[in-house]
């Protein structure tokens, strides 16, 4: 299948139905038939059991408690550096926000205002900044860590689409990050305010955050806000949420030296807990 075809043929599918039925499966108990799925998943994909905190495959009641599976304590080293890379994936792109647009693909763009919801005000305290975009694959672990220190002050829920958010995906739906559904997380930290959106795809049943549980569903037409007054702290590399079944995190930090790590290219592997940049100095 072409890349531009298989492009097409998301906007003809009927997404939402194909993504209700998958958070269905997932979130069944279904005893052998469960662990058969898993199983199969493990050997499609080439899932690393030997990572797993628990790597008994036949203890896992649904698809959802495997998928969200947690990592052996060690497993992901922290680096020393002002900002971590939060995840497991591969890097979809990375850089400077010129003015308020954020790249997405070779001519594809999309606007920092577009991407949390409309909120112009909290958009312009990352005019000029810097952004990262992580794709998470089948594979990998789908907890998302904190890259910095932060107090959580704001979530909003965005509806939008569920189309697909691999690499061919990015590459041929004109922006897609600020289309499709997401939970848009804002936090304060010593160097100021970033953003760490959690982006939906199909067959992505819910997001969660461990402040708040499952943030969608349900899924609803307008946009949802919480303002949280009391402290919600968290350390660098503390967890903060996960995808029931896989998607993207895109993250905003603010003008300011920021560096990031020389290792990095656009469609190359990174894991949780690594250098991602460092902002101090000139």
């Amino acid at each position: 299948m072409s890349e531009r075809f298989e492009v097409l043929l998301q906007y003809a599918l009927p997404k939402r139905a194909i993504t209700e039925f998958g958070s269905h499966i997932a979130s069944m108990r279904g005893g052998a038939v469960t662990t058969a799925i898993i199983r199969w998943f493990i050997g499609k994909y080439g899932v690393n059991m030997a990572e797993a905190a628990n790597p008994d495959i036949t203890s896992y009641a649904s698809f959802n408690d495997f998928f969200t599976r947690a990592l052996k304590p060690g497993a992901r080293p922290l680096a020393t550096a002002d900002l971590l890379c939060p995840v497991d994936g591969a890097i979809s792109q990375f850089g400077a926000i010129e003015g308020d647009q954020i790249f997405q693909a070779k001519g594809h763009h999309y606007s920092t205002a577009a991407l949390v919801g409309g909120d112009k005000e909290l958009a312009a305290r990352f005019q000029g900044g810097s952004f990262a975009t992580i794709y998470l694959s089948p594979k990998d672990y789908h907890r998302i860590h904190m890259p910095a220190a932060g107090r959580l002050v704001q979530m909003v829920y965005v509806p939008g689409e569920l189309f697909s958010v691999n690499p061919a995906t990015a590459r041929g739906v004109p922006g897609l990050f600020a289309r499709n559904e997401r939970v848009v997380c804002v936090f304060e930290s010593a160097r100021g305010p970033f953003v760490l959106a959690l982006v939906g795809a199909t067959i992505v049943g819910s997001m969660a955050t461990v402040w708040h549980g499952v943030v969608n569903p349900p899924r609803t037409r307008e946009v949802r806000r919480w303002h949280y007054d009391a402290p919600v702290e968290f350390v660098q590399g503390a967890e903060m949420g996960r995808f029931l079944l896989g998607s993207t995190v895109v993250m905003l930090f603010p003008a300011g030296p920021c560096r990031f790590n020389p290792a990095w290219a656009p469609g190359a592997p990174v894991r949780l807990g690594e250098m991602m940049a460092d902002c101090s100095g000139a």
